[in-house]
């Protein structure tokens, strides 16, 4: 079963975002700021984080980059997904690595159609 780890610090996004990805049939792992979600795919890597930036402990450029910098992790697909929507944002997302950046609000079936896009990749 594919799985997905969703890095979101408020609860009320971390439990919508993943409600829809469990009813595309994922399993899904939360974390609720950087350093939780690098613990957690240390031990168990995903096979795609959804990821928030502006997080306490460890935000999500940097998660980003150690995970894109780290060979045993290089090639886990990211989805950077936040509330920064200023076109720099998106390519500062897109410079540290992430596959692919949604910006807050969000239709949910632009998180449901990149998800899907990026799996079948």
């Amino acid at each position: 079963m594919t799985t997905v780890l969703v890095v979101e610090d408020n609860k009320a996004q971390r439990e919508m975002i993943s409600d829809l990805l469990t009813k595309m049939g994922l399993k899904v792992n939360v974390a609720s700021d950087g350093v939780e979600a690098l613990e957690q795919i240390d031990g168990n890597p995903p096979d795609l984080v959804v990821l928030d930036i502006i997080m306490p402990r460890m935000n999500g450029y940097e998660v980003c980059r150690r995970l894109k910098s780290d060979t045993k992790t290089q090639n886990l697909v990211v989805v950077m997904c936040s509330a920064k929507k200023e076109e720099f944002d998106r390519y500062w997302g897109m410079k540290q690595g992430a596959d692919a950046y949604i910006a807050k609000p969000f239709h949910p079936q632009e998180l449901i159609g990149t998800v899907k896009q990026l799996l079948r990749a």
